[in-house]
């Protein structure tokens, strides 16, 4: 009998920079580690601004820098159904953490989290937003880590 996957979905505002990224990282992380058949995720923006669209090419030139290719995803809008869906919501900043604890559902409040907070002594830090700041490199590292030490704690627990 095989196990169910663990059901991740990365959010941030527009769904082209961090949560892609941070998508593309957690894959990165369980290519290296051979536990994909353990995951199933996916990324999504609290807002509809891009819809379709690729991410960033700036982010894909930070990702393309560690070998990870964004180019085959597609932004999309978190649903309803994300959050009977997913197992873990991680929210990219504070502001993404309160648009979704908005809209869901109370009895999955608890599916909800901020990205960096699977980085020791990072509790309640949000990741910059470098769609108008920059720091795309700086973003993939941040994300990269937090994949690191999320996926860590994720086949400990499996």
């Amino acid at each position: 009998m095989s196990k169910e996957k663990t059901k991740i979905l990365f959010v941030c505002m527009g769904n082209i920079c961090r949560s892609p990224t941070a998508e593309g990282a957690f894959h990165s992380q369980m290519q290296k580690y051979g536990v994909q058949d353990l995951f199933e995720i996916d990324s999504a923006g609290t807002h509809a601004y891009h819809i379709g669209e690729q991410p960033d090419s700036r982010s894909q030139v930070a990702a393309y820098k560690y070998n990870v290719d964004l180019s085959s995803q597609r932004a999309r809008q978190v649903h309803e159904s994300d959050f009977y869906h997913y197992d873990y919501i991680f929210a990219m900043d504070a502001s993404n953490l309160v648009d979704l604890q908005d809209i869901c559902p109370s009895e999955h409040q608890h599916k909800l989290a901020l990205m960096l907070d699977n980085i020791p002594q990072n509790k309640g830090k949000g990741v910059p937003d470098p769609y108008f700041e920059g720091r795309f490199d700086d973003v993939f590292e941040m994300l990269n880590r937090a994949s690191g030490f999320l996926l860590d704690k994720l086949v400990k627990k499996t």
